[in-house]
């Protein structure tokens, strides 16, 4: 026995070596797997980048749509003398691209963090914030204008405030003072959605460009090149439906696009589109209205109970029902009148809180009173 344990024991002692060595082995072999994992992701984390900012135009010259702004920002920045400006528009149509890029062609990479100080409403922006940090960095005075690098670099720095129209009445109050003191060395952009709810002095102070809702040809042919470069493929039909769902909004539409891509690979259709955004399917509201139409109420509650159980939001359904109400042809314009008074009326109860299902009920009560031609009021015989 002793005997044996001794060979046993020898050879364990040769052996060690060999262990430690495959030991060593196994210890730098994750190493170079997990080497090799992080170069086999590396191209799948840049394709992961969102497309809204892939293919976020650099210039003001690509910007799509909006001619008339295009033309007069690119004189403005041939001479790079720029007024206080205010950019004011439906979402998703380049507002805030424009500025950006702005920005980008007057100073170039190594000036844009210097001079460029861009607030959003994600940030805290009311009248203590314009107080210091706002007026902080304006009245900073920037060297005399020489261009570096092939860019302008005017004497000035530039104030982007993004979704200006949720600053407070005393935030936007407090912007007038800083605006006229230091004029010569800050510019301020002013970007909103609703140009009325920027008070009037700050709206006289700059100059106003509008953006249009993009039309359906011009964010089709935006989408097809996007697909083109992507290798994705897009039938006529989801190319209207995701103009049409997503109403004029180019970022909206190519957030839906490359949802679509991710869920259902390379080749995309209309329902694949309807899914991913959200929109209730046409054929649901479609079937309400020829519900309704019908004249049944027990049918038409049937139709409410099984929209409420699906999940569908009540405000999404009245929106896509007012679409379907005006482009229908074989009912009057009275009855379209009094179907759409019902609308904004049970919009309104929803946005104060109301049961969705009573007020789906109602709105089915009232479309089928309109259609039939019953008065809006019953009488009661006393």
């Amino acid at each position: 026995m002793r005997a044996n344990f001794g060979k046993i024991h020898k050879s364990g002692k040769n052996k060690s070596p060999n262990f430690t060595q495959k030991f060593s082995t196994t210890q730098s072999s994750p190493e170079k797997s997990e080497d090799e994992v992080k170069r086999k992701m590396a191209p799948v984390l840049q394709s992961s980048q969102p497309w809204v900012e892939k293919y976020r135009p650099k210039q003001v010259k690509d910007v799509a749509h909006q001619e008339e702004v295009v033309r007069v920002l690119t004189n403005t920045l041939e001479t790079a003398n720029c007024p206080h400006m205010l950019f004011y528009g439906p979402p998703g149509t380049g507002k805030t691209t424009t500025a950006l890029a702005i920005a980008h062609q007057l100073f170039g990479p190594e000036l844009y963090k210097s001079r460029v100080l861009e607030l959003n409403a994600s940030d805290d922006r009311g009248i203590n914030v314009v107080r210091t940090k706002i007026k902080t960095f304006a009245a900073v005075a920037v060297g005399s204008g020489q261009r570096r690098g092939g860019y302008p670099c005017p004497p000035y720095k530039i104030i982007i405030l993004d979704e200006a129209d949720s600053m407070t009445e005393d935030a936007q109050n407090a912007l007038r003072r800083t605006m006229e003191t230091y004029s010569k060395v800050t510019r301020f952009f002013f970007i909103c959605n609703y140009i009325s709810r920027i008070i009037e002095p700050l709206a006289s102070r700059c100059a106003k460009f509008r953006f249009k809702p993009l039309s359906e040809e011009v964010m089709s042919s935006r989408v097809l090149h996007i697909c083109n470069e992507e290798g994705l493929n897009l039938d006529a039909e989801a190319l209207s439906t995701l103009s049409s769902i997503s109403q004029g909004d180019l970022r909206r539409a190519i957030t839906y696009l490359q949802g679509a891509a991710r869920l259902f690979g390379s080749s995309i259709t209309s329902k694949d589109l309807i899914s991913v955004s959200g929109v209730i399917p046409p054929e649901v509201v479609e079937g309400l209205f020829a519900v309704c139409r019908s004249g049944d109420f027990d049918l038409a509650n049937k139709e409410v109970n099984n929209i409420i159980a699906e999940g569908y939001p009540a405000s999404l359904l009245l929106s896509q029902l007012f679409d379907v109400v005006v482009e229908t042809e074989d009912i009057s314009d009275e009855q379209k009148a009094r179907i759409c008074k019902c609308l904004a009326e049970v919009d309104k109860c929803l946005v104060d809180g109301a049961d969705e299902y009573l007020q789906l009920l109602d709105v089915a009560s009232n479309v089928i009173r309109a259609v039939c031609n019953m008065p809006e009021e019953f009488q009661y015989d006393c």
